[in-house]
């Protein structure tokens, strides 16, 4: 509703705005009997503004400007200079402002104690004492006064006395009352002593045997006299009773309620699920370059709880199953360790748990047989598992006597299973050695494959446990996919050597790179002459393994504790790091940036990553025991799509065969390392690397190592 104007006197009328028309007015001032206004009598009261004399006069810049002011909690009043000397240190400190720096005294009321020396006490105390003098000289004067008028009378003025005496600041009274004594009775109750039988006898271990004997032969007699009594008249016998099943404990409940627990978990988690099949970011569309990963399952157990994700691990056979190692990375927070296999089936609670001795620092499946996982632990002991017994406990584990690592073991990783040589594996440990498990029939035998040798420049002095021992500590290592006798291993010192298992004498090449220890090294999956590699010195390096230098360098601010190549394309990696970050870079579209920067743990350090060989998930384990998954947007999961040819066909002239996937993702790292650095060369086409990969033969492959060194 409009407001009403009045029609006497005008008033100032405000800059800027313009007067309403005259037959804009509202008819309801009006008088609707005579027509007459009814404000015509009336004028709006002026308003007079008065500048004091003493106010700053501004311009209308400044008064245009805006004045920030912060309200802080911060009491001015509180002292926060305050400077004691320090006893301890011999010397004078500045004392932070203490915990009752923002209390405010909402209540106080002064109590009616007093010091005994004050001055008010000491006017108190007289005053009692004047009152008390003034009570006996009144007493005095009375006890004369009864004296001489013969009124006094000496046993009642003492009686008096004693019953003003009181025992505290209350008056009580004294009173006594005897009670009844109740008589103490004597209950016995007599029983008859049970009957004792005195027995003795003697017996020989033949006795023993001829007792054993008598009831055999009874029960060999009565298994004779039923068989002979069937075949007389067998048929007309009811058949004994089959024994119950005890269908509580029988395997198929087992299985009926493993089922019921996975249904009861996914319509629980039914929002996760659904997200896990059907969630798509659709803000993809719109950044390009640019991806996110969304947070699914937690896997914890409140049996990991101070230990570190120190290993993970996805079955080779079971996309949906996964292992995670649980130890502790800190040498003074060393207890038992744990291995606990999730199905993403069922997240609440794991299938399988096993227990060690020691802290596991990393696990692994077998690629062929999906139910053996070999661990190295904290104690230089490495064991082997199948997941599918029952029990908890080993089947292979190393020793003394067979051969053991006297350090912990950082990285084990099982071989591709050869028909004419038992199931082995390979372990790295700080030790400075790298070893061959074989599995025989009743024991784990170890074969030092490579002595880590220091090697150090010039200007460099090793530390004093490495110059007594002279082998380098290995942290992780990593075979090649393609050329299966060539391996990388990094060491703590930093540096990183290309190995042989066919020439174990010395190393093929050493890298340098990194200033402090290499945590991770990942040959890549599609291409065989790649791999990366993660240190505590806050950079991920790409390296072409015929070229001593990285080809690339990513600084991360911070130590990574782990990298891992995506089983989708060539040229996508991700990395953790210790300030629970989670990095996906896809070197195809941004050589310099990470596609995806996520925190996805608070005040925790992220220690294992791991993508899924066919679901795009993504699992990260951090310092706290928990594993979470995490799925990638489409933009983190691109699949080059093979090119198409523009140029027409002639007459009679065949199509060429599109190019497969292996030659499409070497090709890509081809280009990029031709991008990237001319000084390295490209002589295979990515046609020619792949079938090198799919057609190179071991005994090829070992004929040209020595030849290499």
């Amino acid at each position: 509703m409009p407001p009403k104007k009045g029609r006497g006197r005008k008033s100032r009328k405000p800059k800027g705005r313009e007067e309403a028309p005259a037959d804009a007015r509202s008819d309801a001032v009006r008088d609707r009997d005579d027509g007459r206004d009814v404000g015509a009598d009336f004028a709006l009261p002026e308003t007079r503004t008065i500048i004091p004399e003493d106010q700053v006069k501004l311009s209308e810049k400044e008064m245009d400007e805006d004045v920030t002011r912060v309200l802080t909690a911060n009491d001015p009043n509180v002292p926060a200079n305050i400077i004691v000397f320090h006893y301890k240190d011999r010397e004078y400190k500045r004392l932070p402002p203490g915990p009752s720096d923002h209390v405010v005294c909402h209540f106080a009321m002064e109590g009616s104690a007093m010091h005994v020396n004050s001055e008010e006490a000491k006017v108190q105390v007289e005053s009692d004492r004047v009152k008390r003098e003034a009570e006996e000289e009144r007493k005095k004067m009375s006890k004369a006064e009864a004296q001489a008028e013969g009124k006094y009378d000496k046993d009642m003025h003492a009686k008096m006395e004693l019953m003003k005496v009181a025992k505290n600041q209350f008056n009580f009274s004294d009173r006594a009352a005897q009670t009844f004594n109740m008589g103490i009775r004597h209950k016995i109750v007599s029983t008859k002593p049970p009957l004792a039988k005195t027995f003795a006898a003697n017996f020989t271990q033949w006795d023993i045997y001829d007792e054993y004997m008598k009831e055999f032969e009874q029960q060999q007699a009565q298994a004779a006299a039923g068989r002979e009594k069937g075949r007389k008249g067998g048929e007309d016998e009811p058949p004994e009773a089959a024994p119950k099943k005890d269908l509580i404990h029988s395997a198929s409940m087992g299985r009926s309620l493993k089922v019921l627990e996975r249904m009861v978990n996914q319509n629980e988690d039914d929002e996760v699920y659904q997200d896990f099949k059907y969630w798509e970011d659709a803000s993809d569309q719109f950044r390009e370059g640019m991806g996110s990963l969304l947070p699914l399952w937690r896997f914890q157990d409140t049996r990991v709880k101070r230990k570190m994700v120190t290993g993970i691990a996805w079955n080779p056979v079971y996309a949906d199953l996964l292992a995670v190692s649980y130890g502790n990375y800190d040498f003074m927070k060393q207890g038992s360790g744990l291995i606990c296999v999730y199905s993403l089936k069922n997240t609440s609670h794991p299938e399988f748990m096993f227990t060690t001795d020691s802290g596991v620092m990393c696990l692994d499946f077998h690629p062929q047989h999906h139910a053996l996982l070999a661990v190295g632990c904290y104690d230089g002991t490495v064991k082997v598992f199948d997941v599918r017994k029952k029990e908890n406990t080993h089947i292979f584990v190393s020793d003394i006597k067979t051969g053991k690592h006297t350090d912990p073991v950082w990285q084990v990783s099982w071989q591709e299973e050869d028909l004419a040589k038992d199931l082995n594996f390979f372990s790295v440990s700080s030790d400075g050695r790298v070893a061959n498990w074989i599995m025989s029939k009743n024991e784990l035998k170890m074969e030092t494959v490579m002595l880590l040798k220091l090697v150090t420049a010039s200007s460099e002095e090793p530390d004093e446990e490495t110059s007594l021992t002279g082998l380098a500590g290995g942290s992780c290592f990593d075979f090649n996919r393609m050329t299966e006798h060539l391996f990388i291993v990094g060491t703590e010192e930093g540096r990183i050597h290309k190995c042989s298992k066919a020439y174990s004498g010395q190393y093929l090449e050493t890298y340098v790179g990194h200033h402090m220890a290499v945590y991770a090294v990942r040959w890549n999956p599609f291409h065989p002459r790649v791999f990366l590699s993660c240190s505590a010195d806050w950079t991920v390096k790409l390296w072409d393994h015929r070229c001593p230098t990285p080809i690339m360098s990513f600084d991360v601010s911070t130590a990574v504790g782990d990298i891992d190549w995506a089983p989708y394309s060539s040229t996508v990696f991700a990395c953790v790091t210790a300030d629970g970050r989670v990095l996906v870079y896809d070197l195809m579209v941004n050589k310099h940036g990470a596609l995806c920067n996520q925190k996805v743990v608070k005040k925790a350090k992220l220690t294992h990553v791991r993508f899924n060989a066919t679901e795009a998930i993504l699992l990260v384990g951090d310092e706290k025991g928990m594993c979470n998954s995490l799925k990638l947007s489409p933009n983190l999961r691109l699949v080059t799509q093979p090119p198409k040819s523009d140029v027409p066909l002639k007459k009679g002239e065949v199509a060429p065969p599109p190019p497969s996937r292996l030659e499409i993702e070497i090709g890509k790292i081809n280009s990029l390392l031709a991008s990237a650095d001319a000084a390295v060369p490209v002589e295979e086409s990515a046609a020619e690397l792949a079938a090198a990969a799919e057609g190179k033969g071991k005994a090829e492959a070992e004929a040209e190592a020595p030849a290499a060194v």
